[in-house]
């Protein structure tokens, strides 16, 4: 296979679809599980949470002894479940939460406590379960955690920020499962987050959590939240020390507590980076942890584009530079859209006159913010064809509207749910001109 045998459009689907299968649970999840000699005579408590619990979960089944114990519960977005047999399966919402969700997470939480010494707690962790597994503290009704959340999610916080304020305001997360429960506890981990830091995926329900109740108010300070008074007064009170904080690095609960990384974003670039291989086209893996301000990533990785484009240096045509992590977006406007249009939309405007340029930008997840696509596709008339119908690219993008700017092209990449997530792929294809 050579490039010129591949459209560029379906060389790029064929990319993110390599991407999005090397991190599905049902094919990478089975070579992480215990041996099976080692769950004789054990009872295996199998909970979680996140957009890839029920994959996850499913693949736990499908590999599991018969005669070995299991059973659980974990908790996955809407419309996202899957028919298991031994776990069962809740949906609640994302990526604001809500009671279906509280109701989850304590029932988590009761099952978990009930647990002996010589159990085994398997704990399924993939992204979203920060907003799904949530289990909010005395004093903090849902409807203060999903205002907080919603104003989080606005202004553009980084997820590791996002989170930090979360766990400092749940029952369950930052540590606090692992430490509800007497079992030895195995984590089996999809990450979401750049660097893959434990504590941050899910607000690491099982993972020890370096940060605190003074990180927790700098964080809403910065990014200009104006919270809840319930959710204040907690956090207030953390910082005055008459509530416990999160159990830390170095605790001896952690002595029990394994985590494995199932996929991460680097073995999904990795998996894309074959395909281009494949197709003669040389890929540049620039990285996981790429994140920002969507439209000033656009503008970064758009100034590099044009230098290959013009002196083919350093790196020359044909070429894909690849990337992945989570950007943010401020939202400033009345449009619809996630992050991985807006990054397109931006990088759009940033390639203006570069000729053989071609991009796609999608939510590993099938999501992308809270709209039916997981990203979209950059052609080299994209532009073109978006004066011929009328549609404004800067003033799109002023409104946040890239889901409305390439839904009217025809351009929105739809996989619907993939029941995983490792965050966002990003792939820049330049062809000779």
């Amino acid at each position: 296979m050579a490039v010129s045998d591949v459209p560029a459009r379906e060389l790029l689907r064929q990319a993110f679809a390599a991407a999005v299968a090397a991190a599905d649970p049902l094919q990478v999840l089975a070579a992480h599980l215990p041996p099976a000699e080692s769950l004789r005579g054990r009872r295996t408590l199998a909970v979680g949470a996140g957009k890839a619990a029920a994959s996850m979960a499913m693949a736990v089944e499908q590999h599991w002894p018969a005669a070995a114990h299991l059973s659980g519960l974990v908790v996955t977005r809407y419309a996202h479940g899957l028919p298991c047999r031994r776990i069962e399966v809740l949906e609640a919402g994302h990526p604001v939460p809500d009671e279906a969700g509280e109701r989850g997470a304590q029932r988590i939480a009761e099952l978990a406590a009930g647990l002996d010494p010589e159990d085994l707690l398997l704990c399924l962790v993939s992204g979203g379960g920060s907003s799904l597994l949530s289990l909010p503290v005395a004093g903090v009704p849902m409807a203060e955690l999903r205002a907080v959340t919603r104003a989080l999610l606005a202004s553009g916080a980084p997820i590791q920020e996002m989170n930090i304020v979360r766990k400092h305001l749940s029952r369950i997360q930052g540590g606090r499962l692992a430490q509800a429960t007497r079992a030895r506890v195995l984590a089996l981990v999809v990450s979401d987050v750049a660097g893959d830091d434990l504590s941050a995926i899910a607000s690491g329900p099982c993972a020890p959590d370096p940060s605190t109740f003074a990180d927790a108010l700098d964080v809403l300070g910065r990014w200009g939240v104006d919270a809840p008074a319930g959710v204040l007064a907690h956090l207030r009170r953390g910082l005055r020390g008459e509530i416990a904080e999160t159990p830390k690095p170095g605790d001896p609960l952690f002595a029990r507590v394994e985590h494995r990384l199932v996929a991460t974003a680097r073995g999904s670039l990795l998996a894309a980076a074959r395909v281009f291989e494949a197709a003669g086209v040389r890929p540049v893996v620039l990285g996981d942890t790429i994140t920002g301000e969507a439209r000033d990533v656009a503008q970064v990785l758009g100034a590099i584009a044009r230098e290959i484009a013009g002196h083919d240096s350093p790196f020359a045509r044909p070429v894909v530079l690849l990337s992945g992590g989570e950007c943010t977006v401020t939202v400033r406007g009345q449009g619809r859209g996630g992050r991985c249009s807006e990054f397109l939309l931006a990088l759009a405007r940033e390639l203006t006159g570069v000729p053989g340029a071609w991009a796609l930008a999608a939510d590993t997840d099938g999501i992308d913010g809270i709209e039916d696509n997981a990203g979209a596709l950059l052609t080299p008339d994209t532009l073109a064809r978006a004066q011929t119908a009328g549609l404004d690219a800067r003033r799109r993008l002023d409104d946040n509207d890239g889901y409305g700017f390439f839904s009217a092209l025809g351009d929105l990449v739809v996989t619907g749910p993939t029941r995983t997530n490792v965050n966002d792929f990003r792939a820049i294809l330049l062809l000779p001109g």
